[in-house]
């Protein structure tokens, strides 16, 4: 069970990037389709007639569309015979250690984004749900489950390492985050049900680490398995969240989560310019999770704060920059006061790897379990 991420082959980097390339010349053609739509639409009122199709324009005008979808389509062409010849040259030297994470933060990105369109449009770059175990299989799991617009090999590389001095295995989750958060929890708790059933060495705990949405994910998961009686949750014994929007994050319709959150990486960045769309999962922060912590389990939380200390204002207004902390902490929830903490002028994303935090995770881990 000793699995690293793998180097992806050449054919599907080529096959990647020829997705990408046709997601871009669809929305250039599109959105040309639209304008040429509205601009027939109204001078249809004027008595104009419009092209041989509904919705076309006629004339120079519609000369002028043609044009811009014909070089969109040429673009695409000459994109795709490009990427044979740069994928020659990549071959398989220094730069394809870097490929990966690249590749990953790319479709991390525009999964977040629009991952449900992706999905039902059944198209390739949509991410499927899996699951990567790192090291020796050991009685005691880790679950890992990454946030909005990211991936499983963005978590801090000295995690794996504190874990497994701690006793735990790392699994890391990748999932499709523009998803609907019912539609990841119902798929992650039927793979955790796999997961177990197949581990090589009998189990003799499940724990999960959860940042942000990830946390939502779990939370759906755990009600699901509660549902239809998952074998996996009897083994649950801690979930600890980073910074989980619980009660909601009403930055969301600001659509400021796609901009913090994708300018994070130089691979990310441009899709901060897609700040309007909306894909389900990013929709559902806006108002968290009615579900409760799931009984006989100990849960604890993780807020982060910009502010130097605690105050009425700050508690109300200031969070982590996207997370408000009354939100964080989960106050309607009835996390313990023992495991709620508060990491101060720390911002959402610098809750992954901070010593203090990762110091706090490790002893509530060591905890004994309830009953």
């Amino acid at each position: 069970m000793n699995q690293s991420p793998d180097k992806p082959s050449r054919p599907r980097r080529v096959e990647t990037l020829r997705g990408i390339a046709k997601l871009a010349v669809q929305g250039t053609t599109g959105v040309s389709r639209v304008a040429e739509g509205v601009t027939q639409s109204v001078w249809s009122t004027l008595g104009v007639p419009g092209g041989t199709t509904p919705g076309t324009t006629r004339g120079i005008t519609g000369l002028v569309y043609r044009s811009v979808n014909g070089a969109a389509r040429l673009v695409g062409q000459g994109v795709d015979r490009a990427l044979v010849q740069v994928d020659a040259l990549l071959g398989e030297g220094g730069a394809a250690r870097d490929e990966a994470p690249a590749r990953a933060a790319v479709l991390a990105a525009l999964n977040g984004v629009m991952g449900d369109r992706l999905a039902a449009d059944g198209n390739p770059l949509a991410t499927a749900m899996s699951l990567r175990v790192q090291g020796q299989a050991k009685g005691k799991v880790l679950l890992l489950v990454h946030g909005l617009c990211m991936n499983d090999l963005q978590w801090p590389d000295d995690y794996p390492a504190a874990l497994a001095a701690a006793g735990y295995t790392p699994v890391f989750l990748r999932y499709n985050t523009g998803l609907a958060i019912d539609h990841n929890g119902s798929e992650l708790s039927m793979q955790l049900d796999d997961l177990l059933r197949n581990w090589p060495v009998p189990v003799q705990e499940l724990a999960i680490l959860a940042h942000s949405m990830g946390g939502l994910v779990v939370r759906s998961a755990c009600a699901r398995a509660k549902g239809r009686g998952g074998a996996w949750l009897g083994y649950l014994r801690h979930i600890v969240f980073l910074g989980t929007p619980h009660h909601g994050a009403p930055l969301e319709k600001a659509g400021h989560w796609i901009e913090m959150l994708l300018g994070k990486t130089p691979w990310s960045a441009p899709f901060a310019r897609l700040a309007g769309l909306r894909s389900a999962g990013i929709t559902e922060l806006r108002h968290g999770a009615s579900t409760p912590l799931p009984e006989g389990v100990q849960c604890h939380t993780v807020a982060a704060t910009t502010a130097g200390r605690r105050s009425l204002l700050a508690d109300r207004l200031v969070g982590d920059g996207l997370v408000p902390l009354r939100s964080a902490l989960g106050e309607e929830l009835g996390f313990g006061k023992a495991s709620r903490f508060i990491a101060y002028r720390t911002h959402h994303m610098q809750l992954l790897g901070q010593s203090n935090i990762t110091h706090k995770i490790l002893e509530w881990l060591y905890t004994e379990p309830l009953g």
